[in-house]
């Protein structure tokens, strides 16, 4: 496993964990998180894995309030706390080698680190992999009666959680037609073949997150990312639309693209997540060298 030990930080006073592979002195810290409602252990490891055999260290984290990090209530999906969470973990990663940091991030992660980028401002390079990066458009591609489904469900939970009752909870991923955050034809099989063998996992969130997905672009933020940025994106993504997407990329001053013909769960793994993690490392030893 490459060195691979289990540390923490800190981020808003709760404590995150994750994995650091330590890879040659002086290399790139590559931070690496996962999308809506996933965790590490689904695939991470992984892509982890072939960066540090390429010489990079690597941390790996989960975001707080899910996984093997602290945060109650547990499954609480704050998009602005997982900013933070961003925030913290590179400055984390800051102090375990070189200084330079790159962050990976896919689906819900892939737009938290165009986001992240922009308002750091000292990345030394970035992959976005098949990434959210316009809640709009995404909503508008999700079944209108799917979408007012988990509108309804998600001002419900927000009202209890006003009042200060439990939470309505809601799938991430269902079968089609069901009042999930995603429930396109691949959705459900998809983000089950990425869990482990070992281990446990819950397919829910807070719904009231619902609200708040359908206002966030971080596309919008690509334009002010000044390193590089490599967009992997799936060409047929039943979730975060290519052609959003790749508008958006247009506009990263340094922004490269790789399309690829798949959806959007199937490059974690197989013959297309070869393909996908051979084209990360090339633009990773190219804009961030192993040694600088």
């Amino acid at each position: 496993m490459n060195n691979r030990e289990d540390v923490q930080f800190t981020s808003g006073g709760v404590t995150c964990r994750a994995w650091f592979y330590e890879g040659t002195p002086g290399a790139p810290v590559v931070v690496l998180g996962h999308g809506l409602g996933g965790v590490r252990t689904m695939r991470l490891d992984a892509f982890a894995e072939r960066f540090a055999a390429e010489g990079y260290s690597c941390l790996v984290f989960d975001y707080r309030h899910f996984g093997d990090s602290d945060g109650e209530p547990r499954q609480l999906l704050d998009i602005d706390r997982q900013l933070q969470d961003w925030a913290a973990a590179i400055a984390y990663a800051r102090t375990r080698g070189s200084g330079r940091v790159v962050l990976w991030g896919t689906s819900f992660g892939g737009g938290h680190v165009i986001v992240a980028a922009a308002r750091d401002g000292d990345i030394a390079a970035v992959v976005s992999q098949c990434p959210f990066t316009d809640g709009l458009a995404s909503a508008l591609a999700t079944n209108p009666l799917v979408a007012a489904k988990v509108t309804l469900r998600a001002l419900g939970d927000r009202v209890r959680g006003t009042i200060g009752r439990t939470p309505r909870m809601i799938p991430l991923a269902g079968p089609p037609g069901s009042t999930a955050l995603m429930s396109t034809p691949d959705a459900l099989d998809g983000y089950l073949a990425l869990l482990p063998e070992a281990g446990t996992f819950r397919n829910e969130v807070f719904a009231r997150v619902g609200l708040d997905i359908p206002l966030r672009r971080p596309g919008r933020h690509a334009s002010k990312v000044a390193c590089p940025i490599l967009f992997s994106v799936c060409e047929t993504d039943s979730v975060a639309p290519a052609k959003a997407t790749l508008r958006h990329a247009a506009r990263a001053p340094r922004g490269e693209v790789r399309l690829y013909p798949e959806g959007h769960f199937a490059i974690y793994v197989g013959e297309a997540f070869e393909r996908v993690v051979a084209d990360q490392i090339e633009f990773l030893l190219r804009c961030a060298p192993v040694r600088n």
